[in-house]
């Protein structure tokens, strides 16, 4: 298994990161040497990789760390970078290699302050691997000081450091970061590519790998959660109930009630899962005794983690939000088809039923409408909008259709 199995659909762009992984070999291999590299090189400092959710840009960039950080035994025998076996590029795929960072948004931007030590930290040398990797999840949500202190280290950077950007899309970078980058971009996975590896790689059943791809439409985190966590099958079968609960005013305001508390539970159990562990080791980090008081002076550092941990739950709110409006849009984006006599494959075969209870019973352009409705209140919670408050107006746009 090398580092580039994971990257579902995405044979090409795995080609052109292999090719830049052996060219990088040479800038080490003349650095030990005092050889200048050759000019003709797929290698370069910084590279932006961007894709629609589910497409893969987080794993494809974390599968070129990993190559770049390899160090099996058969690269001496002309082996290609990538095992996925030897010590690098295990720990550059687990999160736990000295010389990779990685830096994603915790709650809705990326705060100058969790970029200033990753940025300092990429004009040092790399401490015991072949290169300096700095991995940005989220690029899209760099605030303009953070983008800021990014674009001075991509700028001029130390010559064994790596930048690795995560994006949607190109428009979502600054101009001045992304033309100082080489550009990657991921391509939707196809639903049978999905299935085969949910069977392949997680051991599951073909029909059920089939139906959650075939839900997700070829997003690959999704249908891997979908395959394995019964709790996810359950809020989603929740969710494509919805369409039908709105027949009236107030089945609309109780609708959006549930999928906002659902949504707020789910934050409150992972939160409950990470939270508590990350406050005791820091205090005992600080030097605070089992049970005992800070010492003076460090009260603040946990104050900033719990300001911390406050936004990431806020975060992990509006992710499971994110996931209902997706999944209510494929609902939707069936009745449409059905409607206009598609012969497209329906993503939600499992709610056939009310599918075409939908379709017979209201008008395409009501559809429309309410498509509309969806993609509005993810708008309005990109803009902070109370999260109760947008879900509501969704819900009283979709009984009007």
């Amino acid at each position: 298994m090398t580092v580039w199995d994971d990257l579902v659909g995405q044979e090409r762009v795995s080609e052109q990161l292999a090719a830049a992984a052996r060219d990088a070999d040479a800038f080490v291999t003349a650095a030990a040497s005092d050889v200048p590299p050759p000019e003709a090189s797929r290698m370069t400092h910084a590279w932006l990789f961007t894709g629609p959710p589910g497409a893969g840009r987080n794993q494809a960039a974390r599968a070129f760390a990993a190559a770049l950080q390899c160090v099996s035994p058969d690269r001496a025998l002309g082996g290609a970078p990538g095992c996925g076996f030897c010590d690098g590029c295990h720990t550059a795929l687990v999160g736990t290699h000295a010389d990779v960072s990685t830096v994603a948004a915790v709650g809705s931007q990326i705060l100058v302050e969790a970029m200033r030590d990753t940025v300092r930290k990429s004009f040092t040398a790399p401490a015991n691997g072949r290169w300096q990797v700095i991995l940005v999840e989220d690029a899209e949500r760099l605030n303009e000081k953070s983008a800021n202190a990014v674009l001075k280290a991509v700028e001029e950077p130390a010559p064994r450091t790596v930048w690795l950007l995560c994006a949607p899309s190109v428009e979502d970078v600054l101009p001045t970061i992304r033309s100082r980058c080489r550009h990657l971009v991921l391509s939707t996975p196809s639903v049978e590519a999905v299935a085969d590896m949910l069977v392949r790689r997680e051991g599951i059943e073909p029909d059920v790998a089939a139906a959650v791809a075939r839900a997700t439409q070829g997003h690959v985190d999704r249908a891997r959660r979908l395959a394995t966590d019964p709790a996810a099958r359950a809020r989603r079968a929740a969710v494509l109930k919805l369409p039908l609960r709105v027949e009236d005013v107030g089945g609309a305001l109780r609708a959006a009630q549930e999928l906002v508390g659902a949504a707020a539970e789910d934050a409150k159990q992972l939160a409950e899962e990470r939270d508590g562990k990350e406050t005791e080791d820091l205090k005992a980090a600080l030097g605070a005794a089992q049970g005992g008081r800070l010492p003076r002076g460090t009260a603040g550092a946990v104050k900033d983690l719990e300001e911390m941990q406050k936004r990431r739950r806020t975060r992990t709110q509006r992710d499971s939000l994110d996931v209902a409006l997706a999944d209510l849009t494929s609902f939707y984006r069936d009745v449409l088809a059905l409607q206009l006599g598609s012969r497209i494959a329906l993503a939600n075969t499992d709610a056939e039923d009310a599918l075409e209870r939908l379709a017979r019973s209201s008008t395409p352009e009501s559809t429309l409408r309410r498509i509309e409705a969806i993609a509005a209140c993810g708008e309005a919670l990109d803009r902070n909008v109370a999260p109760l408050l947008a879900v509501e107006a969704m819900t009283m746009a979709l009984r009007a259709g």
